[in-house]
């Protein structure tokens, strides 16, 4: 089971209280995690990744074990902490000033 953490905004626009727990079949990676997410909650369809590119979007980034992996390959394998479900996979809305 995965868990993963959503942003306040996104919580409420899926309509889910506090984490939200998947099963992926297959390697556990961002694009595996990210494809149950939607397929759950379709509504998300297009707020973390491009419709069409599925890359993710500005001001999304991606954390796991206290790490950025924003920038990681969609399909380089998460942690075995983040597989067994000991560890989440977070969604931060990032936040940009000037």
């Amino acid at each position: 089971m995965i868990r993963v953490i959503l942003p306040q905004h996104l919580r409420t626009l899926a309509h889910v209280d506090g984490e939200v727990q998947l099963e992926v079949g297959g390697p556990v990676t961002q694009r595996a995690v990210l494809d149950a997410l939607e397929a759950r909650y379709p509504v998300l369809c297009g707020t973390i990744r491009d419709h069409i590119t599925l890359k993710r979007r500005p001001f999304i980034r991606f954390f796991v074990c206290q790490e950025d992996w924003s920038h990681e390959s969609q399909d380089s394998p998460l942690p075995e902490a983040v597989a067994t479900g000991a560890e989440p996979f977070m969604v931060i809305g990032a936040i940009a000033g000037g």
